[in-house]
């Protein structure tokens, strides 16, 4: 149980530990106890205080993997985990656990884009999910070389790579927006192959720069501006030179990848789709 202090006037309210002290318009007060107090005359003579009691409500968890928090749960989380994130850049759960708790905002847009065309609302229709109970790796190994399915199966087997690595999401609060942070999450190795990056360091900041500018997430942002503190001196003038203004160009000029039913899209030849999203191309011998 927790107590609540009611008066007339502006709304405003301040939690103490079980207490919550409201201020509310005096015509949807619920009137249990009443109370006067003593009060400055000169600013509110007729400043009353009614008290009741009320009992806090509680969700459950939305979806198998949920964990349900509140705002300030999901405050310490965000601050531990950046922390964590940016000490260890291997600890892919603490990157994973700050791009929820502070990716809501980033999770509607992607849904929005989605919205927005038929193939991005087949997607959100009918949830796919890309593990190897789903996508058949070895047929797509026999594809021929230049299809979307092909490069993307030679790219995780060539970095030793599996689908099943990425973990369920936990904090969106949302079911909905739950899907679109599990799927944003598990097409993150397709935007390398559509931007034909590496897993290095010099790859993976260079991806979320364009991860950052597509998808708003705060995740992507910080792991483009720290992450690039970690290259090596050559590859640090690479960067700056080269990498990270084709990013920014390829992060505001090309379509959203979010929409994409890549599961369909596996026969079509890569350099057409590129060519669809208006991806530029990087150019590195000019670097």
């Amino acid at each position: 149980m927790a107590s609540l202090l009611l008066r007339s006037g502006r709304p405003r309210a301040v939690g103490i530990r079980n207490q919550a002290i409201v201020r509310l318009p005096r015509a949807r007060m619920a009137t249990k106890q009443f109370e006067h107090l003593d009060v400055d005359e000169s600013q509110d003579k007729n400043l009353k205080w009614q008290e009741y009691e009320y009992e806090e409500e509680t969700t459950g968890p939305l979806y198998a993997e949920h964990y349900p928090t509140s705002a300030f749960q999901k405050s310490l989380l965000a601050m531990g985990s950046s922390i964590m994130s940016l000490s260890d850049v291997y600890r892919a759960d603490m990157i994973a656990c700050f791009g929820e708790v502070t990716g809501q905002c980033a999770f509607q847009h992607m849904q929005a884009q989605m919205e927005s065309s038929d193939e991005g609302r087949r997607v959100l229709n009918d949830r796919p999910r890309i593990n190897t109970k789903t996508v058949d790796y070895p047929k797509l190994l026999e594809s021929p070389r230049n299809t979307l399915g092909f490069v993307y199966a030679n790219f995780m087997k060539t970095y030793g790579l599996s689908a099943d690595d990425r973990p369920p999401v936990h904090f969106v609060d949302d079911l909905n927006l739950a899907y679109v942070a599990q799927r944003y999450r598990e097409v993150h190795d397709l935007f390398h192959v559509l931007l034909d990056m590496p897993t290095t360091m010099l790859g993976e900041v260079t991806v979320k720069w364009v991860e950052a500018f597509q998808t708003r997430l705060p995740m992507a942002a910080t792991g483009g501006l720290f992450g690039a503190i970690r290259l090596k001196p050559k590859h640090r003038q690479l960067y700056v030179t080269t990498y990270l203004p084709w990013a920014l160009k390829t992060g505001f000029e090309s379509k959203p990848f979010m929409p994409l039913y890549f599961e369909e899209r596996w026969d079509q030849d890569i350099t057409d789709l590129r060519r669809e999203l208006q991806i530029p191309i990087l150019d590195l011998k000019q670097a």
